[in-house]
């Protein structure tokens, strides 16, 4: 075999390879990282997950850049009211955002100083500990936390700094057909349908978020390999995202 004919077989594999990665991330799993707090204490800064994008069918963003081959979702299914979800931000339709869904078609959302009501209904919330974040600086911050239990029987945690702040209290308002009202566990202090936002249409959904195959906090130096063990949060790795 001469160079030329080596060289293309490199070609060949590198493209093979390629567009099996493409095909995986575009079918089955897609990973993301966790940048911001707004979903503690569920997803902490840092988290690495994987998104099924089979849970609820396929649209444009399902594809690299959201190549916009096709309108409206194939193979659709919808997702249940506690689902954590990674879609498209509407008002881009290209940046990533991670939230639960709280909110289905139809359903009448609002908020009355802390406390979510749907349909009308309060939705139970039980005290549960203090959840402490550790800055980078090393100090302490303390929230409040809840156990919210949603009305298909969905628990989650969710942290307060109190019961009145900003968004703390929030109109009744209707979810129009064929969006979602998302909100983060992270009450106070998460860009959500209450705020930026808004309604999510379906066609923004990538999907559902499944579990966590990496974690780290930057406590220490990247530049520092003897840290790195102290870095992972190995208590958190392949954790399930409930």
């Amino acid at each position: 075999m001469d160079k030329e004919e080596s060289f293309l077989d490199t070609l060949k594999t590198v493209f093979y390879a390629v567009m099996i990665a493409i095909v995986i991330r575009t079918v089955w799993f897609e990973p993301f990282k966790i940048p911001s707090g707004s979903m503690y204490p569920t997803l902490y800064v840092g988290d690495y997950l994987f998104v099924s994008k089979f849970s609820y069918g396929y649209s444009k963003h399902s594809l690299p850049l959201s190549l916009p081959l096709f309108d409206g979702r194939i193979f659709e299914a919808a997702p249940e009211r506690g689902d954590v979800v990674v879609f498209k931000y509407p008002q881009d339709n290209k940046t990533d955002f991670i939230k639960r869904v709280i909110g289905l078609p139809g359903d009448k959302i609002k908020l009355v100083k802390g406390r979510l009501y749907i349909n009308g209904q309060r939705v139970e919330r039980e005290r549960l500990d203090d959840f402490v974040i550790r800055t980078p600086a090393g100090s302490a911050e303390r929230y409040r936390q809840y156990e919210e239990t949603l009305p298909n029987g969905v628990k989650h945690n969710i942290i307060e700094i109190s019961d009145s702040e900003v968004y703390d209290d929030f109109d009744e308002i209707e979810v129009p057909r064929g969006n979602y009202f998302m909100m983060g566990d992270n009450r106070d202090r998460s860009d959500d349908s209450r705020v930026n936002v808004g309604f999510v249409p379906a066609e923004n959904l990538v999907g559902k978020a499944r579990f966590l195959f990496f974690s780290h906090n930057d406590g220490n130096d990247w530049y520092k390999p003897w840290s790195w063990p102290k870095m992972i949060r190995w208590e958190r790795l392949f954790d399930a995202i409930h």
